[in-house]
């Protein structure tokens, strides 16, 4: 792969459709508005492509980000859309370019082998904008082969060092230097970075664009529902999400805890639950698709616990706040500051404070009045829009520096 194009040769490239961005495109429609659409090159609509390793079908927060993207791009005609992730062959479908991977993980994450299939479908798309949602799809190669198409490429934040770490055998302390060094290394390159945390402590950069992260419509209040006393976990099941710990937290304590999920501890934790003497109080099910049907759960939790000292957004506790349901987080999640009283913060790894955290929120009974203000103010519509405008901005930026 050569190297990438100097920024001169790129901002010349790109200058052949800027006028229709920067002039010509007025402002952006929301859904069921009409009006003229920002476009690129010669009148076509802006061309966004994401790409990202951890797409699996059963996969969380990055897929539905993607998933709502794609019926977004299809409803609205706002840009062009394409997503390039690994799957079980190469092939290609509605916008999705899947390049073949081994399966390493039970949620269906993949590998290919190297970053040739990724950087010749990027050449092949010529993408205004490329959007890279993780840090080891051979990064370096997939910037190169974005420039030298002339697009910019923004990196979105969307982990951590500690979070990577967190899932490595042995010790995280050996292994934090080792991941910061390599999201440095995958940064250096990029045109900007889109985060809702400080990415600086693990990038050496601060966030140039923010980054959103919306909500289904299904995850609303539900009058029919009948809160119970039931604590409620949903999400991958490992002990870099803190399963652990809230297992910990049940022992002694008076209620009742499901978890829901799929993950690289999913074996191992019904001896982990009998150890701990809870065979009889947490029940353990597989992980759910329909998201009708995971709202309906958040809706009848006594509360819902996102126990992961290390999350860099926290969308279960954004969906499960949006049905009013009391939500248990770890006191730096950044999702906890979008729910205002429904959150009920703790410590990381303070298990006991975990345990008075599920209390104090069994007791709170849930908003269905904040739950319905949280789920219009983050509707995928309404992010889908400002994001555009963002890239949009950031392309006129750079045409013009």
């Amino acid at each position: 792969m050569p190297e990438a194009a100097s920024l001169t040769d790129r901002r010349a490239r790109r200058s052949v459709g800027s006028v229709a961005v920067a002039e010509g495109s007025g402002p952006l429609p929301f859904v069921g508005e009409a009006g003229p659409q920002p476009t690129r090159r010669h009148g076509r609509r802006l061309r966004i492509v994401d790409v990202t390793l951890w797409y699996g079908e059963r996969s969380g927060g990055i897929k539905s980000y993607l998933d709502a993207k794609r019926r977004h791009a299809a409803v609205t005609g706002a840009f062009e859309h394409h997503v390039i992730v690994p799957g079980e062959q190469d092939g290609r479908h509605d916008g999705m370019h899947r390049i073949r991977g081994v399966r390493v993980t039970r949620n269906d994450y993949r590998l290919p082998p190297g970053g040739r299939g990724l950087c010749r479908t990027i050449a092949a798309l010529r993408p205004d904008v490329v959007l890279l949602h993780d840090p080891f799809w051979t990064p370096r190669q997939a910037v190169a082969a974005a420039h030298d198409s002339g697009a910019l490429v923004v990196a979105v934040h969307h982990g951590s060092a500690a979070l990577d770490a967190a899932g490595m055998p042995g010790p995280d302390r050996l292994w934090t230097p080792v991941f910061r060094a390599w999201i440095r290394h995958a940064y250096r390159p990029v045109d900007a970075v889109m985060s809702v945390v400080d990415p600086r402590p693990d990038s050496g950069r601060g966030a140039d664009l923010p980054l959103r992260l919306g909500l289904d419509p299904a995850f609303r209040p539900r009058s029919e529902a009948v809160r119970g006393d039931e604590v409620l976990y949903v999400g991958r099941l490992s002990r870099s999400k803190g399963v652990g710990d809230l297992l910990d937290a049940a022992v002694g304590a008076d209620w009742r805890l499901r978890l829901v999920g799929d993950g690289p501890w999913r074996t191992a934790l019904p001896s982990e639950i009998a150890a701990r003497g809870l065979a009889d109080r947490v029940t353990l099910e597989p992980y759910v698709d329909d998201r009708a049907a995971v709202a309906a759960r958040y809706a009848r939790a006594a509360c819902v616990v996102m126990p992961g000292p290390n999350e860099t957004f926290g969308l279960v506790g954004l969906e499960a706040a949006a049905t009013g349901a009391p939500v248990v987080c770890c006191a730096g999640a950044p999702s906890a500051a979008r729910i205002g009283s429904l959150a009920h913060r703790f410590p990381a790894g303070d298990v006991a404070a975990l345990r008075r955290a599920v209390d104090a929120a069994r007791a709170h009974g849930g908003d269905p009045a904040l739950g319905r203000r949280i789920a219009w103010r983050h509707g995928w519509t309404t992010l889908f829009h400002e994001e555009l405008v963002d890239l949009v901005a950031l392309l006129e930026r750079s045409v013009g520096a």
